[in-house]
């Protein structure tokens, strides 16, 4: 089944404010709809259905005692309106959705080719309901509203042994919710909670609350509810609604927040931001005349303003440097220093700048006596296009160890005569090739090598891999290429004494 992307979908909830009549409801939609267009933005009109004969209970259908009942009685939606609304939505460019509230709803939503579910907080440990809407393949969004973090894990466990398509959505059931109960901290440990899970925010504030769904973004939710619907003489609109001119406003406050916040990835930077800065950066300057290829020490220059155009920033410079021409006293050192000095040492601190921060991203802590080494089949000058780092926590009758590998990068062909392995991937990506069988790994999966099985292995945005494996001898790899094999392994590898090292 083709994944349904929910990233900056906004959710739009007609819920009951078409008040049973399918002529105000085509009017909100289309004026939803033509905001939605002239925004630019992809989002989903959602109906709130409910089998009114199967969903009450026959001696309460007529009471006015109980809460809800009555609206709903006097609401209701019948099948040829909801298909009326739902074929209005579609013509408008709107991704239909519907929330059930029982076994039978769930039927009809499948009969009517609603492509989204919306499971509400009060059915989010309804089981019966949950099994119903698994069945039914459609991808679900489901709100949390009043629902502990127990509660949510047994939610999240159900759906995903059902390897069912689904968001979480932070919702508070207040309406409308005050400023002080958003609790929109709770999106980030959703989140961080649940890391492989889509995030959003079902929101119940006043409709001129703009700056919650401004926050929600930041916080890193990823989709977006809003109750709509039209004020007329004949209809008031609820506290917590809002017209298609308080979408336009709502939307383009998450856009406003979408720019403020930039991407999810750290990009270069602007061309004018550097240049501000290099205008308040030190320059390396030439205390005395320095001959070209001598060794240049601390004691032979000063940093100082004005930093000047192609020069060496104080920040580049290493004593050992070794000069690429003549300089003459208060003369400024080329960038080219930078390098032309670049030693093995400074290839290596790179590296493990780049390691260290992709643990730091996946919330692997490793202890200072970590046992690090960088493997480079080719050398270390290729050593971004195959190798990987290797960090041993324990070697016994067992043994386990980390396998980080950076963009790009890929480990050749090879067997282990003695060791059986088994890898699980924590983070990033990463395809296995084993005696020519490919096998894509997703987060936590597992795969077993045993003795004599040729594999390799590629990442293409990088990986971090557990592999846990009986002892691990230092002469138990054999590679296919014969160009690795006549290579001494203590050539191969290059073990790292300091992983702190700075």
């Amino acid at each position: 089944m083709e994944r349904f992307d929910y990233q900056g979908l906004f959710v739009l909830d007609l819920a009951n404010n078409h008040q049973g009549d399918v002529v105000h409801g085509l009017n909100i939609i289309n004026g939803c709809a033509k905001v939605v267009t002239e925004m630019g933005v992809r989002a989903a009109l959602k109906f709130q259905y409910r089998n009114l004969e199967s969903l009450i209970h026959p001696d309460y259908r007529e009471r006015k005692d109980v809460p809800h009942i009555p609206r709903f009685m006097e609401t209701p939606l019948p099948v040829a309106d909801l298909k009326r609304l739902a074929d209005a939505a579609r013509e408008g460019g709107l991704v239909t959705m519907s929330t059930p509230f029982d076994e039978p709803s769930v039927d009809l939503l499948d009969e009517l080719g609603i492509e989204v579910l919306k499971i509400a907080s009060c059915s989010a440990t309804d089981r019966p309901l949950l099994e119903r809407a698994v069945k039914s393949g459609k991808p679900m969004v489901v709100s949390t509203a009043g629902l502990s973090m127990k509660h949510i894990d047994q939610l999240v466990s159900f759906l995903e042994s059902k390897r069912a398509q689904f968001a979480l959505m932070h919702c508070v059931a207040l309406y409308p919710t005050q400023r002080d109960k958003l609790n929109l901290n709770q999106i980030e440990q959703l989140r961080e909670r649940f890391p492989n899970v889509p995030v959003g925010f079902s929101t119940h504030e006043e409709p001129d609350n703009l700056d919650s769904v401004r926050i929600a973004y930041a916080k890193g939710a990823q989709l977006f509810e809003r109750h709509v619907g039209l004020a007329t003489k004949k209809y008031k609109l609820n506290a917590y609604s809002s017209t298609p001119d308080q979408v336009r406003a709502w939307i383009a406050a998450c856009k406003d927040a979408q720019a403020m916040c930039g991407g999810e990835e750290r990009a270069p930077s602007p061309v004018e931001e550097l240049k501000s800065l290099q205008s308040l950066m030190r320059g390396t300057y030439a205390k005395e005349a320095i001959g070209k290829g001598s060794t240049i020490t601390k004691d032979q220059v000063f940093f100082a303003m004005p930093l000047q155009d192609k020069q060496l920033t104080s920040g580049k410079f290493r004593e050992g440097m070794v000069a690429d021409r003549d300089y003459a006293a208060l003369e400024a050192l080329s960038d080219a220093l930078a390098d032309y000095s670049s030693s093995r040492e400074d290839i290596i601190y790179q590296i493990l700048l780049q390691v260290k921060g992709m643990l730091n991203e996946a919330r692997i802590p490793l202890g200072r006596d970590s046992a690090v080494e960088l493997s480079h089949h080719y050398g270390l000058e290729r050593f971004r296009e195959f190798g990987c780092v290797l960090i041993d926590c324990v070697n016994r009758a067992y043994c386990k160890k980390l396998i980080v590998m950076l963009p790009r990068q890929k480990h050749p062909y090879h067997y282990h005569a003695k060791k059986e392995e088994t890898f699980q991937l924590l983070h990033g990506d990463m395809e296995i090739v084993m005696e020519g069988h490919k096998t894509k790994l997703s987060h936590g999966d597992t795969f077993l090598v045993m003795p004599g099985q040729w594999h390799k292995f590629h990442t293409l945005d990088g990986a971090i891999v557990e592999e846990v494996s009986t002892t691990h001898y230092n002469n138990d790899s054999f590679y296919q290429d014969e160009q690795i094999a006549k290579i001494p392994r203590e050539q191969r590898k290059t073990p790292i004494s300091n992983w702190t090292w700075s």
